[in-house]
């Protein structure tokens, strides 16, 4: 084999630095302009009545209902998305790792991961909001479910797969039975990528705009008004912070347009806080 002189090596290492250093200035330097553009002209939307009232009049109010509508889809969503990624990670890992089904599930869920958000959204708008005649935040959070279902499945799948076996085999040697071993053996060894995998399918789905426009729209009234009911969450549209942008931010209010700002700080607080304080509690947990 011939050798390359020891020059090029050297400059085609330094050039692969310099153009990797490059690349991640320029990604760092647009984060922080869109996170300085998001807080300078959200911070000025920031008062008691943005996060206690509601904006019926284009120029005053906030988006409280848009707030408590969001953490009720997002939580249902969780509710329905998470346990069923985590369970089919368990059988991916543990149970058909080298099956044939394996192989279809894990090539489904990966085809699921990049497929657009607003196509989900038509889904669940032909099979719910079509046959049911009303949008709904209950569809709103079957759609983010679907969505956060594979990205739970494959973290499931690849934390487990990082365990070592040597536990495996010693919790069964004891004659603990395979879903005991799974649940307190290797569960609590990647619970760390487990959580971690919970909360990027959550911080996905927390600003995801489309789906939710064919399913829960919006409302621009508190979910809670006199007369109100659980099961209206189930037949009629529920105010979420997403659609509450898109719908602000093209108001010809001003007003609007600055509770638009305030709402986008708000989700892009949410996610940075949600991942900030997940790394600090295991961090100190390990000690």
């Amino acid at each position: 084999m011939k050798k390359r002189p020891v020059f090029m090596r050297k400059f085609t290492d330094r050039l692969v630095k310099v153009a990797s250093v490059i690349a991640a200035l320029v990604g760092i330097f647009f984060l922080f302009w869109i996170l300085l553009v998001v807080v300078t002209k959200g911070l000025s939307a920031f008062n008691l009545k943005f996060f206690t009232d509601i904006s019926l009049d284009g120029e005053k109010g906030g988006i409280a209902n848009a707030i408590v509508g969001t953490i009720v889809i997002t939580f249902t969503a969780v509710i329905l998305g998470v346990p069923a990624g985590l369970l089919g990670g368990v059988f991916l890992s543990e149970y058909g790792r080298s099956s044939r089904i394996g192989s279809i599930i894990r090539f489904s869920s990966n085809v699921m991961m990049g497929m657009p958000s607003i196509i989900i959204g038509l889904f669940v708008y032909s099979i719910i909001v079509y046959n049911t005649g009303t949008f709904s935040g209950f569809s709103g959070a079957f759609a983010l479910a679907i969505i956060m279902l594979p990205v739970v499945l494959r973290t499931t799948e690849d934390m487990l797969s990082l365990v070592p076996n040597a536990l495996r085999e010693a919790a069964m040697a004891l004659g603990a039975p395979r879903w005991k071993v799974t649940l307190h053996v290797l569960f609590r060894a990647a619970k760390t990528g487990l959580i971690t995998g919970v909360l990027l399918a959550t911080a996905r789905v927390s600003g995801e705009t489309a789906p939710l426009l064919f399913t829960s729209l919006n409302s621009y009234y508190w979910p809670a008004e006199p007369g109100w009911h659980f099961w209206q969450f189930f037949n009629s549209p529920t105010a979420n912070l997403t659609v509450t942008i898109n719908d602000y931010a093209m108001s010809p209010y001003a007003g609007l347009n600055s509770i638009a700002w305030g709402a986008a700080l708000m989700i892009t607080a949410g996610v940075l806080a949600l991942n900030i304080t997940a790394r600090i509690f295991f961090r100190e947990a390990k000690k």
